[in-house]
C-alpha cells in the first residue's frame, strides 16, 4: 500500500471521528468532516468507501445533501436549534460574569450558522 492511500486513510479516519462527534456536539460541523472522509475514503480504498457511503451516519446527514444538493427542513432546523442552545447557553455563561467581548463573537458565529442554513443550503422535499 502506498504512502498516499495510508495518509487518505488516516486523514478519512480522523475527519470521521471529528464528524461523529460533530453530531452530538453542535460546534463541530459534522457535514464538512463527513464530506472529507467521503473523499479521503474515495481515494485511498473502494472498500473503505462503500462502507462508509452505506452507513447510517452517512445516509441520515450527508446523502440528500451531496445527491441534491440541500437539506431536508427537519435536517435544518435540528441542527438549528441544537446550535442556538448550545451557544445560547455559552452565551448565558460568559454573560453572567460580564465577558462582553466572547459573548459578541459567540453572537456573530451564531448568526453565521442562521445565514448559512436558511440561504446558503437549499431546502429539499422529501420524506419528513
Amino acid at each position: 500500500m502506498s504512502l498516499k492511500k495510508i495518509i487518505f486513510i488516516v486523514v478519512g479516519c480522523i475527519c470521521l471521528a471529528l464528524g461523529t462527534v460533530g453530531v452530538v456536539l453542535p460546534i463541530l460541523p459534522t457535514v464538512p468532516f463527513y464530506l472529507a472522509t467521503a473523499f479521503c475514503f474515495a481515494n485511498s480504498s473502494e472498500r473503505l468507501h462503500s462502507w462508509f457511503v452505506n452507513t447510517g451516519l452517512y445516509k441520515k446527514h450527508l446523502q440528500s445533501y451531496v445527491e441534491k444538493r440541500g437539506m431536508l427542513l427537519k435536517t435544518k432546523v435540528s441542527i438549528i436549534t441544537a446550535v442556538t442552545l448550545l451557544m445560547g447557553f455559552g452565551f448565558l455563561m460568559m454573560a453572567r460574569k460580564d465577558i462582553w467581548v466572547p459573548c459578541i463573537i459567540l453572537v456573530v458565529v451564531w448568526a453565521c450558522h442562521i445565514v448559512y442554513f436558511v440561504f446558503g443550503v437549499k431546502t429539499i422535499k422529501g420524506e419528513e
